[in-house]
């Protein structure tokens, strides 16, 4: 798996992760990356039970650095999340009690394990560090703790922060628990020197203030210079976030985002993001993407189709990604004789049909629509079918419109829904949930 290159560095830049980095241009970094291997972190802040598509250009960039050789510590942040990180925040965040954060950890390191190898993995020697920065700081000193370290930060200059400065223009000012975050994140750097020998640390861009002032407070207290890195904050060529659509958040967790939803959202990336995406997050190498670059027209599903492919299997493995793939083929071919596995579905009792049911209803109760104002516009709008057909506003679904006990519902041109009816009066409505398969 482990592959060998003459820079490190020179990878990331090529696939488009870097966005700043210490040193000018890194020559600090890179001269460290060519001669042996280093110590490297980041952090994520487990503040949702899951993490999302956002998440993934640094899960991608812990895992290039990974299979050249370098050993990464991911730190979850059972400590710092009671507090809340304000950078790209507009206002404070809601406080997380301790046992919502343990449970949010445990489930994140399972998705990570997906893409960075842990512990007790067979390749060893750079076997990643999974840490949770509450082992060091919810035991503080309090008074201890700002006398030794909070000496060396200095508020005029926190509050040249773009985050810090920002919030403090707004009504609801800062608090000064949040005011507390970048010396948590500070402190966790020097932890991690002093105990791992780590050098680097790699975090979004809105979190370049909170790195350089973990390089600062290595510096003064170890006298040691340390290295920074942050990724570009993505947004995709219509000007969304990344991870953010019309009906919600992209997800890691197949129970909160199925298999089958998240190749979609990658087989719908705009024209103008393929090439990139396919560099920042799959293993491709670079001379196969540059071809698939010279590709125009339709053939531009060729890549997409690809890009869907190889960031579904990372997610939830290489079955999934052929049962997505496959559904999403049968569905705009058009052809009900194929594979629908991977399609969201819901199993519902016959009985509800016997008398019909509103089609309004139908849609909301499967989630494919979140509210019933919702259904009603976009039905109003021409947007929604049964069985391939447009329906009108006052539609009564029957026994009728079954076809082989089953009903496609459609959103728009690529939003499916599949309800499988069944004999079984006990068996409650539900949503079927595809799991991953390892």
């Amino acid at each position: 798996m482990y592959r060998k290159v003459i820079n490190t560095l020179a990878i990331l830049k090529e696939r488009g992760f870097i966005k700043q980095c210490t040193g000018g241009e890194g020559e600090d970094l890179e001269k460290l990356m060519s001669h042996s291997k280093i110590t490297y972190y980041i952090g994520f802040d487990p503040t949702a039970d899951s993490l999302h598509v956002g998440s993934l250009v640094p899960i991608m960039a812990i895992a290039h650095l990974q299979q050249d050789g370098h050993i990464p510590i991911v730190i979850i942040g059972g400590g710092t999340t009671m507090i809340g990180d304000p950078s790209g925040k507009t206002e404070m965040r809601r406080i997380m009690t301790q046992d919502e954060i343990e449970t949010n950890g445990g489930k994140i390191l399972e998705q990570l394990k997906r893409y960075i190898e842990f512990g007790n993995s067979e390749n060893s020697e750079n076997a990643g560090i999974f840490l949770n920065n509450a082992e060091w700081l919810l035991d503080l000193n309090y008074i201890e703790f700002m006398r030794d370290i909070g000496r060396y930060f200095k508020v005029n200059e926190m509050i040249k922060n773009e985050t810090y400065r920002q919030r403090l223009e707004r009504e609801e000012g800062l608090s000064f628990i949040e005011f507390n975050y970048q010396l948590l994140q500070a402190y966790d750097f020097l932890i991690l020197f002093d105990k791992y020998n780590c050098v680097l640390q790699m975090g979004g861009d809105d979190q370049w203030g909170n790195i350089l002032a973990g390089i600062d407070l290595v510096r003064r207290t170890r006298f040691q210079n340390v290295c920074g890195l942050t990724f570009p904050l993505l947004t995709t060529a219509r000007g969304q976030k990344m991870g953010k659509t019309e009906s919600g958040t992209i997800w890691l967790d197949s129970n909160k985002t199925s298999p089958y939803e998240f190749y979609q959202y990658w087989i719908n990336t705009d024209d103008r993001d393929v090439i990139k995406f396919l560099a920042l997050f799959t293993f491709l190498p670079m001379d196969e993407i540059d071809e698939l670059k010279k590709l125009t027209g339709e053939d531009i599903r060729k890549a997409k189709e690809i890009l869907a492919y190889e960031v579904t299997k990372l997610a939830h493995s290489e079955m999934e990604a052929k049962k997505a793939q496959e559904s999403s083929k049968v569905l705009f071919a058009k052809n009900s004789g194929g594979d629908l596995s991977a399609v969201p579905t819901t199993v519902m009792n016959r009985e509800r049909f016997v008398n019909g049911i509103s089609v309004i209803d139908l849609f909301f109760e499967t989630s494919l629509i979140t509210t019933k104002t919702a259904a009603r516009r976009l039905i109003e709008q021409g947007g929604a079918y049964v069985n391939g057909k447009k329906i009108t506003i006052n539609m009564i679904v029957t026994e009728d419109y079954l076809e082989n006990n089953i009903l496609l519902l459609r959103s728009g041109k690529k939003n499916y829904h599949q309800i499988i009816v069944t004999e079984d009066t006990m068996k409650p409505c539900g949503e079927i949930k595809h799991h991953a398969v390892d």
